[in-house]
């Protein structure tokens, strides 16, 4: 309630000082300050909407795929390979109901309620308009992807260490969405319990862990503002997302071909913030900084269970392997690697 209620002061502080200080070259008023108070707390209550879904999806899109195999690798043993990830997008996590009755500065144009995209939707608009101090302000939703399946391709080795370690990495570089980007990497730390049980390892049946961190990083095209005093530089929205997964696979030989589940947990912290082009307006209020003051209001932790089962060929020192992810969302996975 303390940190709740400094957040609060900080942000009335900056407002108030800016306008102090605008009041010489602009005539703002307290109806202005309101104002804006009004619309940022609206800005608020969107944001968490709108890229709520992306963020929760991104986690299961980050989840699955680490673990290639249980087994125990030869010392120093290193694996490369190259994945392609494919989410598929629920519908539900596609669109938000809004009505007049969720705004405090804006309303919806012609109507009291609509269904409006969230990140992961489609590029359907509805206009929200609003008076600051006076002045109308007249602004489309913002779109979504507007994707059915979202593709990207990343890069994943590994180094077999003593005593049935392995170190994992994974990287991707950022990946172009339509109106977005999302980019991951990690680093994880795997051991094998199996060799310690000789029947296990005479069945050709392996028992794994891993430990593991990853960031998430996914941004969308947002909203631009235009008022008398400037553009409200608000257009880019990102969520910030800090991953500790745990998971335990387990996984049976037929010759060539290897066949593995698992159970993954993780616990994941949300983090939001506002960006992109500078408004006009930050001449005379700091509209971004004060914004992602408020965006730590909605700041998240979550926790994630699901289900992992893959199979996995060999052919000579090349291995195809699909993996399949379950639970809130289903996400697919394939990669080709190569053993060293």
């Amino acid at each position: 309630m303390q940190i709740l209620m400094h957040k609060r002061l900080k942000i009335s502080g900056l407002l108030l000082a800016c306008l102090f200080f605008a009041n010489e070259s602009k005539a703002q008023s307290q109806q202005a300050l309101e104002d804006l108070g009004y619309l940022l707390n609206d800005a608020l209550f969107f944001s968490d909407q709108y890229i709520t879904p992306a963020t929760d999806a991104a986690v299961y899109q980050a989840a699955s795929g680490w673990m290639t195999s249980p087994k125990k690798r030869k010392l120093w043993d290193v694996t490369l390979g190259i994945h392609t990830n494919l989410f598929f997008v629920p519908k539900r996590d596609r669109s938000f109901d809004i009505k007049n009755s969720d705004f405090q500065f804006f309303q919806i144009e012609g109507a009291t309620s609509a269904n409006v995209p969230t990140a992961l939707g489609n590029d359907a608009q509805i206009y929200l308009v609003g008076d600051l101090d006076g002045e109308e302000i007249r602004l489309k939703s913002p779109e979504g992807v507007n994707q059915e399946t979202i593709f990207y391709p990343y890069l994943q080795g590994s180094i077999a260490l003593p005593y049935g370690f392995e170190i994992l990495g994974k990287y991707s570089t950022k990946t172009k969405l339509k109106k977005g980007d999302y980019q991951v990497y990690g680093f994880g730390l795997k051991h094998n319990f199996s060799q310690y049980f000789k029947s296990l390892e005479s069945k050709k049946i392996h028992l794994a862990a891993l430990v593991l961190y990853s960031k998430e990083d996914i941004s969308f095209d947002f909203i631009s503002i235009p008022t008398q005093y400037g553009s409200l530089g608000i257009n880019r929205l990102n969520g910030l997302v800090d991953t500790w997964q745990f998971q335990v696979n387990a996984s049976k030989e037929f010759g060539n071909f290897e066949l593995m589940a698992g159970i993954i947990a993780n616990t994941s912290n949300f983090k939001y913030k506002v960006g992109g082009e500078r408004g006009e307006i930050e001449d005379v209020i700091p509209l971004q900084e004060i914004l992602n003051i408020k965006l730590e209001e909605i700041y998240k932790t979550k926790t994630n269970v699901m289900g992992e089962v893959s199979g996995r060929y060999g052919f000579k020192k090349f291995y195809f392997q699909p993996i399949v992810a379950f639970g809130k969302f289903v996400n697919t996975n394939f990669s080709v690697q190569y053993e060293f």
